[in-house]
């Protein structure tokens, strides 16, 4: 999928994914981990802008890792 030159846009789309899955994993792991099982709905509701948008940036990470490789012929 990522057979080719690899450009800047490239390894900047990769850091981005890399910090979005940091970011994700560590609510997830707090969620599940911290907080106990009748209050994680409660916390999870202040959690939810931080999970769209890691999830976005997940999204855009991919895209410009996709983007940023130059095809050969």
């Amino acid at each position: 999928m990522f057979e080719g030159e690899k450009t800047l846009v490239f390894w900047i789309g990769l850091i981005i994914l890399g910090l979005a899955s940091v970011g994700l994993f560590t609510i997830i792991w707090l969620n599940t981990l911290y907080y106990p099982e009748y209050y994680q709905t409660y916390y999870l509701k202040y959690h939810v802008p931080f999970i769209v948008g890691g999830i976005v940036f997940l999204l855009i990470g991919l895209y410009m890792m996709k983007s940023g490789v130059k095809r050969e012929k």
